[in-house]
């Protein structure tokens, strides 16, 4: 992941790396350079879509990614593993309102026999606590922002997540959500801070030629 103010020169070097670039790709979606080697170098455009027609320059031009990147904009923030989470809402690397909090959740029990199954059970039980109290604090504190922000980003467990799709009251959430699901550890407030600044960065696909 690279951070607005690195993009640029992160292209150039890639192209100095591959005989230089014969041209780039701009699209509302992804923008690619290609180099003179074969090799390709991708972004899919976070916020989609990069404003303006879709377009070929020669060399290397990602002005208007590095200029969509860098606008600040609102973000709400859902980060959630079993145990813990995270919501706030950021403006630009700021976190301006969240919520975070963790909850007892067992570790998986390898044995068998009875005593495994009440453990399970109590583990299941711990863990349906736990995110509902994630479901609870992503209605209370992004809900009522929703309006006012101009994305949602996930991170976390993909599960917790799955699951926290079938609370209904959070559908509008989900509907917003991008595509790209941020890997965080135990959500904290220091995770949700670096989570905000890693929303805005590029996340550069290279495919090297055949």
């Amino acid at each position: 992941m690279v951070e607005p103010s690195r993009v640029a020169g992160w292209f150039e070097r890639f192209a100095g790396a591959h005989g230089g670039a014969r041209r780039t790709t701009v699209e509302p979606r992804r923008v690619t350079v290609h180099a003179v080697d074969g090799a390709t170098a991708s972004v899919d455009v976070p916020f989609e879509p990069l404003a303006g027609e879709p377009a070929e320059h020669e060399g290397v031009q990602v002005d208007e990614l590095v200029a969509h990147l860098d606008r600040p904009r609102r973000v709400a923030l859902l980060l959630v593993r079993l145990g813990g989470y995270s919501v706030g809402v950021a403006l630009g690397d700021r976190i301006q309102l969240s919520s975070t909090d963790r909850r007892l959740v067992h570790a998986r029990h390898r044995a068998g026999g009875s005593s495994a199954n009440r453990f399970r059970r109590r583990r299941d039980g711990q863990a349906r606590v736990a995110l509902q109290a994630a479901a609870d604090a992503a209605a209370r504190v992004l809900l009522p922002e929703l309006p006012e922000v101009d994305a949602v980003v996930l991170g976390g467990d993909r599960q917790a997540l799955a699951q926290l799709r079938e609370d209904r009251r959070l559908a509008p959430l989900f509907e917003r959500a991008e595509p790209a699901v941020l890997d965080v550890p135990e959500p904290r407030y220091a995770v949700l801070e670096e989570a905000a600044k890693r929303a805005r960065c590029a996340r550069i696909v290279v495919t090297d030629p055949a």
